[in-house]
């Protein structure tokens, strides 16, 4: 881990009517690097991801992705073009913000939903990619989201009911996709309810981590609206996408990380990721879940390592 730096710069892309911020941190002159936020939605909040890059080698991008942290308008200010928030749009952003920036290519660093995002932008670009560190993988699958929106629900069937109550799903109608939908709704008392409902059954969910510390549930109804857009339309990657299309990747190094302790995104998921490529390596980290000290310090060190190839 490195010194928490300031960014030496920052501004907002206009495209395709919104306003994203990005910033730069680190060396101007570095070899450059795209951090990529979780959630979907989370943004680049404290800047913390800066201390997982040697700022004398690095030149490190972070960009709250759209609709998201200091990024223009939130997901819950224009519900109205939401739909116009996929996975294919982000590439697209991503893709502007290389541009303006005038930048060849990039490290990739991704963690949670911002591994996801790394690699369908690596599929879709992998001339612009230089390697990929990827934490507590995720590809957002339909099979991923079944598992933490249904399939987890063996464990806490109390948390489930409470959660199906809210969302009242209609006839084939799945849970993510009748909470996405109650979360769109004209009247603000049921965002709201749906809202903390949500929270309330991922605070429960994450609680098995062996890293999670009991608290007030914090309820953040953008994030919310944007996760549950992304996951129950499978991250508009088709039920496979990811696996799909990583042949594409098969030159590009990587260092995948995952928690053997993750409830929430089993390791399967980077397993089988890892197995369908060969140029990644894979570390399981035993004791931790979805992000803990060991990982963080493992994927500083992937960072570095991925930098000196």
């Amino acid at each position: 881990m490195f010194p928490h730096v300031e960014p030496y710069e920052s501004g907002t892309l206009e495209t395709a009517g919104v306003a994203l911020y990005w910033e730069q941190s680190g060396d101007p002159a570095g070899r450059p690097a795209l951090y990529l936020h979780g959630g979907p939605g989370s943004g680049l909040r404290d800047g913390r991801y800066r201390t997982w890059f040697d700022p004398s080698v690095f030149r490190v991008v972070g960009l709250d992705q759209r609709g998201s942290g200091r990024s223009r308008p939130l997901a819950t200010a224009a519900l109205d073009v939401l739909d116009q928030n996929t996975t294919q749009q982000l590439i697209r952003d991503i893709e502007a913000l290389r541009e303006q920036l005038r930048i060849e290519r990039w490290l990739l660093a991704g963690v949670s939903w911002g591994s996801t995002l790394a690699l369908a932008y690596a599929e879709a670009h992998p001339e612009r990619v230089d390697g990929l560190a990827l934490l507590a993988v995720t590809t957002t699958s339909r099979e991923e989201v079944d598992w933490i929106t249904d399939g987890v629900s063996r464990l806490f069937p109390e948390s489930w009911a409470r959660l199906l109550g809210v969302a009242e799903p209609r006839p084939g109608e799945r849970v993510v996709e009748a909470v996405a939908r109650r979360l769109r709704s004209a009247e603000p008392e049921i965002r709201e309810l749906a809202a903390t409902a949500w929270a309330e059954w991922e605070a429960t969910h994450v609680s098995l981590d062996p890293g999670f510390s009991p608290g007030p549930v914090a309820v953040d109804r953008n994030q919310a609206t944007l996760v549950t857009h992304y996951w129950a339309n499978d991250a508009f990657l088709g039920p496979t996408g990811i696996l799909d299309g990583v042949w594409a990747l098969r030159k590009i190094p990587a260092v995948l990380i995952h928690g053997r302790r993750d409830v929430s995104s089993p390791v399967v998921t980077a397993w089988r990721l890892h197995r369908a490529w060969p140029a990644s390596d894979l570390h399981i980290v035993e004791d931790e879940g979805h992000g803990g000290p060991r990982m963080l310090e493992l994927f500083a060190e992937a960072i570095a390592e991925l930098g000196r190839r």
